[in-house]
């Protein structure tokens, strides 16, 4: 009976080997799926990533030029809105080279300062009241300070050198003033 039972313990060992060497070969079989499939995804993914990155860049590139595109055409319908201006300044000069009449000059010149302010005020631009205003130097930039004519003209603006404008309601040209000390 030693030789059955050592016959029966080989054929169980070599059948546990077998049985081994079998789930050893399934396990790397599970495993090189699973690398597989992670390779897969993992290219899935890359091809995902690379398609984002170019439709990014192609959007940017886009915005960027749109921009510049902006920038340079921003200033067209002022332009060309002022041409006629520039239009009536080219008769003006025209038609008054031998005028006599200084009134009738004067005219025509106070109405292309006015169809001029109309432009412009249709772009958004306003003037800035200064003058007998009170300081304030988010608005004003003091260019000079005199002794106040007035007691009431204490820290006021006396006189505007020069104009200050607001485009759509912001500061586009702080206005230059003299201001009562």
């Amino acid at each position: 009976m030693s030789v059955e039972n050592e016959a029966h313990e080989e054929l169980n060992q070599e059948a546990q080997e077998n049985q081994t060497q079998e789930n050893e070969a399934q396990d790397n079989n599970e495993q090189e799926q699973q690398e597989a499939a992670s390779e897969a995804n993992s290219d899935e993914f890359r091809d995902k990533f690379v398609r984002l990155y170019a439709e990014f860049e192609n959007y940017r590139r886009r915005t960027n030029q749109e921009r510049l595109d902006l920038i340079a055409s921003a200033n067209a319908g002022l332009l060309k809105d002022m041409l006629s201006v520039l239009d009536d300044f080219d008769r003006a000069v025209a038609n008054n080279e031998k005028l006599e009449d200084i009134e009738a000059l004067r005219e025509g010149f106070k109405l292309i300062q006015n169809k001029f302010k109309q432009i412009l005020l249709s772009k958004g631009l306003k003037e800035m009241e200064a003058k007998g205003q009170a300081f304030d130097s988010d608005l004003h930039e003091a260019i000079a300070n005199i002794p106040a004519p007035e007691e009431a003209l204490k820290g006021k603006v006396v006189d505007d050198v020069e104009k200050g404008y607001y485009l759509n309601d912001k500061v586009l040209r702080y206005a230059k003033v003299v201001v009562g000390q």
